[in-house]
């Protein structure tokens, strides 16, 4: 049995709208595993709701690959996503969460996303459903 209902993934840099499809999901009743929860405190980089995410975001893709936090996140994420049920993908999205959507569709999970299409991908068939806005998410959450 999976510890999440849902794995939510988006950027960090539009960390207020995954904060809030978050909160939405378990408002619904359902359980959900969000990486803008790690905060990394006490790592070499440290993230924060509040804090420059630019600054941040670039510090850490100025990591190399082989370092032990980057290792250290993908392992943490890899892992829930593998325990969720479903995953939730927040537009608009990074590259990495793009990939961790490709991942979970090869893990067999049923994939989603919310929010505005910035452009056609001819991949995003992989989403089971693409809801246009969080009113639309919430109507299907409390549905299912």
């Amino acid at each position: 049995m999976a510890s999440y209902d849902f794995f939510i993934a988006g950027r960090w840099r539009n960390r207020e709208a995954v904060q809030e499809v978050t909160q939405l999901v378990r408002n619904s009743g359902k359980t959900a595993y969000c990486f803008i929860e790690n905060l990394y405190k006490g790592d070499k980089v440290e993230f924060s709701m509040d804090g420059d995410i630019e600054a941040t975001m670039q510090t850490l893709e100025g990591l190399s690959m082989d370092d032990p936090l980057i290792k250290k996140i993908f392992n943490r994420d890899i892992n829930a996503e593998k325990d969720s049920t479903c995953f939730l993908l927040v537009l608009p999205a990074g590259i990495s969460a793009n990939i961790e959507a490709g991942a979970a569709y090869g893990m067999g999970k049923k994939c989603y996303a919310v929010g505005k299409l910035e452009k056609t991908e001819t991949l995003y068939h992989i989403f089971d459903e693409i809801f246009p806005d969080n009113q639309a998410l919430v109507a299907w959450l409390a549905k299912n």
